[in-house]
């Protein structure tokens, strides 16, 4: 038994399954998590020492490799002289200076603790500014726990919302309206049917909690005309696309300004900060200047500041490195879809900037549905493949990849071999 099964096995005595957050259980690829004790630039090593090439980089922060000596010094700068005051620090005032600096449609920003708290957050200020109750979401697009937001789209649900977990009242969701992703009718269709009810359209620009599923021309713009018309706010989801596309985010990239955008993940540079912000006419609307309520002990944390701050200070002074991981991502996808080419196979790789995902399916991969047709079998058996190779990839198809500036050119071209070792046997 190897020692993370060890710990495992310890852990479902007192953790609800054995993990903290349920993709960590490795269930879905039928085995057992990898228990990890260290990270340095594109690696990962577990409790049995084994290094992997990382692809997960927890879930997106990472964009620097782990360990970063910036960040990781001013942590430990921070964390000797406090680690929490429950007040307000500098740092926090540099970081919001910061963020409104890199990303022009942010005028005013709030930190809070996790994109949950984020995307709680704005839907709470988008109902305050708006006057109004309802929400359009995007099947298949994830905006965290909250119970509002735990909703997905089937053909019988167009007009109501249903919970998508047990202990959500039918309530909760009442008020959440489910579209389709890249499908602007079914957008239009709500609000014609009752336009002056909606106060926000929240969409992830970059679709990556069901894979990676990119925007199709002309919607995001779609989303932002509709808004206007309607006078409800369009608030973009950027808890994975936030400083990871390029500076001012995927909302820069496509040239779509958002009312509201919430971030998560890099932003804390491995730390666990979320922050939410947009224009100030909007974000005035929160305590204590306006009536939406929202606080938080641990909001603003200095030692998370400091290093979110170190990440996006040397993101935002080296503009270069968007380009170069950019092309470094662009490359290593074009490498995944030539091998799979060569194998003969049709499945599907979508991609942008240094975020993408391999669908093993046939068919394009647009939206929830299209990728709802993945082989999840087949995906199991490619993972467990590469994990065993000493890749660490997300066990899950339904899961993005992330490349990081760390990972070297030599490190990408290992992984193209064994995922080449694996298609072409």
């Amino acid at each position: 038994m190897t020692r993370s099964e060890e710990l495992f096995s310890e852990a479902v005595k007192y953790i609800p399954g054995g993990v903290n957050s349920p993709v960590r259980a490795f269930g879905s690829i039928g085995s057992v998590p990898r228990f990890i004790k260290k990270g340095d630039m594109a690696s990962i090593w577990d409790e049995d020492d084994r290094e992997y090439i990382d692809y997960i980089g927890s879930w997106g922060p990472m964009i620097l490799g782990h360990n970063h000596p910036a960040v990781l010094n001013a942590v430990i700068e921070y964390a000797k002289q406090g680690l929490s005051y429950g007040a307000a620090t500098k740092i926090e005032v540099e970081m919001a200076k910061l963020v409104c600096a890199m990303v022009p449609s942010i005028e005013m920003v709030r930190m809070v603790n996790s994109g949950t708290e984020a995307v709680m957050s704005a839907i709470r200020t988008a109902r305050g500014y708006t006057g109004r109750d309802k929400i359009i979401k995007f099947t298949g697009c994830y905006h965290g726990h909250s119970d509002g937001l735990l909703v997905k789209a089937g053909s019988g649900v167009m007009t109501a919302g249903v919970p998508d977990s047990l202990g959500v009242p039918k309530g909760y969701t009442k008020d959440t309206l489910s579209a389709e992703y890249n499908n602007l009718e079914s957008v239009k269709a709500h609000f014609e049917r009752c336009g002056e009810e909606i106060a926000a359209v929240i969409v992830e620009p970059v679709a990556a909690n069901m894979g990676t599923v990119l925007p199709e021309e002309g919607f995001l713009q779609g989303l932002r005309e509709l808004c206007t018309e309607y006078g409800a706010l369009l608030i973009f989801d950027e808890v994975i696309t936030g400083f990871r596309l390029q500076a001012d985010g995927a909302q820069g990239y496509f040239g779509v300004t958002p009312d509201l955008t919430t971030f998560g993940k890099i932003i804390g540079a491995g730390m666990p900060v979320g922050a939410y912000g947009g224009r100030r006419e909007v974000m005035e609307m929160v305590a204590p200047v306006g009536g939406v309520y929202q606080a938080g002990t641990l909001s603003g944390n200095p030692v998370a500041m400091a290093a979110g701050f170190a990440q996006l200070s040397i993101l935002n002074s080296n503009p270069d490195y968007y380009v170069k991981l950019n092309q470094k991502g662009d490359s290593f996808f074009e490498g995944m879809k030539d091998i799979i080419k060569e194998a003969g196979l049709p499945w599907q790789v979508n991609h942008i900037g240094s975020l993408g995902s391999l669908f093993f399916t046939g068919e394009k991969v647009r939206d929830y549905e299209s990728a709802k047709t993945s082989d999840t079998k087949a995906y199991a058996d490619y993972c467990n493949y590469m994990l065993d190779h000493g890749i660490y990839i997300a066990p899950a198809q339904f899961e993005a990849m992330f490349i990081s500036m760390a990972h070297l050119p030599a490190q990408l071209e290992q992984t193209l071999d064994v995922m080449r070792s694996y298609f072409c046997r």
